[in-house]
């Protein structure tokens, strides 16, 4: 039974569908654009292989879009009648249930069934992004970490995918606020997989967390080819780049790569959604005027409302919505996620706290009832890990309840807020930091001289 550039099963017979799926391993775990074709490889010179299709299922799961669920389903139901027919090795078996509890609603489940294959095989890197890249979508960063801690020990100077496991230590390293090791872990993951995009990117994390701008662009500008192969994630590094620059107060910069890099293709993609809409917002309380940019975005978020598949997507449709002003897609919006945190999935749990607040939060900001929004913004805040992604995207939130708690005069909550970010960038201030507390500091002077007059 052959063994893949992970060391470990496959159950794959044929010697080109077996080199076919190491050529996926490797672009999945560089986010290459090429990888949904190297699976289709291996799914065409062995159709009815286990391990395969579940991998097809699960990635189809890490989009977020409802038609994909119906699509990973069909990828579970050919799995299992695959295995009740031929039979698969451990691997494949776990990677099937893991597709079957995810498509059930319980991307936990998933996750209990990747650890499985990696206390067997800690060498497995496949696995070990996977599990990854599902706890990344839950915000569980401290998962992330003692995972990948767990598997460092088999992925040796002599493992062939050593470099991608540096770059996954990296990115946990940074989520879980040890921005030194991270960078040094980034930074050593490159020089053996100089194609690793998502290392590259933890680096450019920390520079964000840690007011380095310079620094950071000069990495990113150093080593483009790491992300310029990528699939969609290139739009991310990119915007990366733009908050870097966002901290240097260059807007004009910041517009020309949101126009020629961010939003390159007008794709639907959550991802892609929530790196534009995040952006624009941040100009937007910087006093930038964006200009037409809001109306395709919001197009786009229409058409999702429906979706209900991520919790992180939905608010940052929502972020489409209200910037577009489109008050009555944004309410129903609201009452998506409101219906949808009745069912009994992880997500649904999720949407029911802390979704509902934060959605509620974000329509009233952008309606301009700035106390209400705070209100529930600051509610919602405690618990916005769980909506999933990285603390760099998930500032946005932080940043509108800041601004919403200052126009609202509600300065002394809004510092305490503030410097919580503060001490999470391990007491870095950044540029919007620098201007919040100038402005709560203003806003005080002139209502200590009103109360004198």
């Amino acid at each position: 039974m052959s063994t893949d550039v992970c060391r470990a099963e496959t159950g794959l017979s044929c010697p080109e569908a077996t080199a076919a799926w190491n050529r996926m391993v490797v672009s999945f775990l560089a986010h290459g654009a090429d990888t949904p074709a190297h699976l289709g490889k291996v799914l065409e010179h062995e159709p009815e292989a286990v391990l395969p299709l579940a991998a097809k299922g699960i990635f189809s799961l890490m989009l977020a879009r409802r038609e994909m669920v119906a699509a990973a389903r069909d990828s579970a139901v050919a799995a299992r009648r695959a295995l009740d027919e031929r039979g698969a090795p451990r691997r494949a078996q776990a990677w099937l249930a893991a597709l079957e509890c995810w498509v059930a609603g319980s991307p936990g489940g998933a996750i209990f069934h990747l650890e499985g294959v990696l206390a067997r095989n800690p060498a497995d890197t496949l696995t070990m992004k996977a599990s990854h890249a599902i706890r990344f979508m839950l915000g569980d960063a401290p998962g992330m970490r003692r995972s990948v801690e767990r598997a460092l020990p088999d992925h040796g100077a002599d493992h062939p995918l050593r470099g991608y496991a540096l770059g996954c230590h990296a990115f946990a390293l940074e989520e879980t606020g040890d921005y030194g090791s991270a960078e040094a872990a980034g930074r050593a993951g490159l020089d053996l997989a100089a194609d690793d995009a998502w290392g590259l990117h933890a680096v450019a994390h920390v520079h964000d967390m840690t007011h380095r701008p310079e620094v950071g662009i000069a990495l990113l500008d150093q080593n483009e080819a790491a992300w310029s192969h990528c699939n969609n994630f290139r739009f991310h590094v990119w915007w990366h780049k733009a908050l870097l620059h966002l901290d240097r107060g260059e807007h004009d910069r910041v517009l020309a790569l949101y126009d020629a890099r961010i939003r390159e293709e007008k794709t639907d993609d959550y991802r892609d959604v929530s790196n534009a809409t995040s952006l624009l917002v941040r100009l937007e309380l910087d006093g930038i005027d964006v200009g037409h940019r809001w109306c395709e975005l919001a197009d786009l978020a229409e058409t999702r409302i429906g979706d209900g598949c991520l919790v992180f997507a939905d608010l940052h449709y929502m972020l489409a919505l209200t910037g577009d002003t489109r008050g009555d897609a944004a309410r129903r919006l609201v009452a998506q996620v409101t219906a949808s945190g009745d069912a009994k999935t992880e997500q649904a749990r999720i949407a029911a706290h802390p979704g509902i607040a934060a959605a509620e939060g974000l329509a009233d900001f952008g309606e301009g009832r700035y106390s209400r929004a705070f209100d529930k913004l600051s509610f919602a805040r405690a618990h916005m890990p769980a909506v999933g992604g990285s603390h760099a995207q998930r500032d946005v939130f932080e940043r509108m309840t800041v601004d919403a708690g200052i126009r609202a005069g509600r300065l002394a909550s809004t510092q305490a807020i503030l410097e919580d970010r503060v001490a999470a960038r391990g007491g870095h201030v950044d540029a919007f930091a620098e201007t919040r507390m100038a402005q709560i500091a203003d806003a005080r002077v002139e209502a200590a001289s009103c109360a004198a007059q």
